[in-house]
């Protein structure tokens, strides 16, 4: 999905956020528990991008039907390299409605979870207040 992978390496945090259904499912590689909402998947991706560094997206497969995306993306949590994919539906109006994320090895998702855990309470003032 082109706009939305602009707009995560343009780091175009209100572009990312009107590209969110408000009914938006968030599934995280470290959270058991989806998160469901369009400012909490905001907040989450903001806050991602402050623990993300060297982001780049590497790769970019599209469902036939347009709909279903997946957006392979490397980078760097602390000192470990970590490679994963944005998994991305459609709804009807063009919004993402379901995002699941997958990282691996385990060490940097082990190191992405600890670093996500000390941004979510300001990831949750974020949510909370609507933004940043």
């Amino acid at each position: 999905m082109r706009s939305f992978r602009q707009a995560v390496e343009a780091n175009d945090h209100a572009a990312i956020e009107a590209l969110l259904a408000e009914d938006v499912v968030f599934t995280s590689p470290v959270a058991f528990t989806p998160y469901t909402g369009k400012a909490i998947t905001a907040a989450i991706v903001r806050g991602v991008s402050r623990v993300f560094t060297d982001f780049r997206y590497v790769g970019e497969l599209a469902g036939a039907d347009g709909r279903d995306h997946a957006l392979v993306f490397r980078a760097k949590v602390g000192d470990r390299e970590i490679e994963g994919c944005d998994f991305l539906h459609l709804n009807e109006d063009g919004l993402i409605d379901a995002f699941t994320v997958m990282v691996r090895p385990l060490s940097a998702a082990q190191a992405l979870a600890a670093a996500m855990g000390a941004q979510f309470d300001r990831i949750a003032e974020e949510a909370a207040a609507g933004g940043a």
